[in-house]
């Protein structure tokens, strides 16, 4: 390669003249915390496969070359991109919230079994604010069905540290600065976009959400919760 080649490259100086440096990509794609099989019956090995390496993946690649063209990107965390969204335009919100939404679904499941069970800290809140689990987990299977089209279910710490059960259209989540949306720490979230359930149930929403429940990780829930209160 010739030596202006290799520095125009590096981003070193030449003539004295500071040439910019070819920025890599900023958004990486998680690796998924269990094998795509993990999680059968309940959410099956080819959606898991298409849903991460081609669904989250799009979201990734299309963030980045968002950044290619917005720079300040780059000095972002994903969670920081999300709490000021609204300075950016529609494509970075969408990517942007594909992104961490998924970057967080992934772990807030684990293989059936392997999810343990609330902490004794979420276990009261979620009896102080709902009544007990199962009228949470009924409530937020209403905001999961009652979602129109494309979107998600939460269960959210609000700003006054209160549990909170909310849903977003698309790819929106509860961290944006949006007015339209609840705002609040998810610390539970299912994804009701039909590639995260069609292979499988069809149409069937209310069934993959009620299997869903089977995987849900509650010691990460808990961890999240927890993390909130500090």
């Amino acid at each position: 390669m010739p030596p202006f080649a290799l520095c125009t490259r590096i981003g070193l100086s030449v003539l004295g003249a500071a040439l910019p440096v070819i920025a890599s990509a900023q958004f990486a794609l998680p690796a998924l915390p269990y094998a795509p099989e993990a999680l059968e019956p309940h959410i099956d090995k080819v959606t898991m496969e298409i849903h991460h390496g081609r669904h989250h993946k799009a979201y990734v690649d299309n963030l980045n070359t968002q950044a290619k063209t917005t720079p300040e990107l780059a000095n972002l965390s994903l969670e920081q991109l999300q709490k000021q969204i609204s300075r950016y335009p529609v494509a970075v919100r969408n990517n942007g919230g594909g992104h961490y939404n998924h970057d967080l679904f992934w772990t807030l499941m684990a293989p059936a079994g392997q999810g343990g069970v609330p902490s004794a800290a979420l276990t009261k809140a979620v009896d102080d604010t709902f009544g007990s689990l199962a009228e949470m987990k009924k409530r937020f299977d209403q905001a999961a069905l009652g979602r129109f089209g494309s979107g998600w279910a939460w269960l959210i710490v609000t700003p006054e540290g209160k549990l909170a059960i909310t849903s977003t259209p698309n790819q929106d989540n509860p961290l944006m600065d949006l007015p339209e949306i609840q705002r609040g720490t998810p610390i539970l979230g299912l994804d009701v976009w039909e590639h995260a359930y069609y292979l499988k149930y069809q149409n069937k929403r209310s069934e993959y959400a009620t299997q869903w429940w089977n995987v849900v990780n509650w010691k990460e829930v808990s961890r999240r919760y927890e993390a909130t209160l500090r």
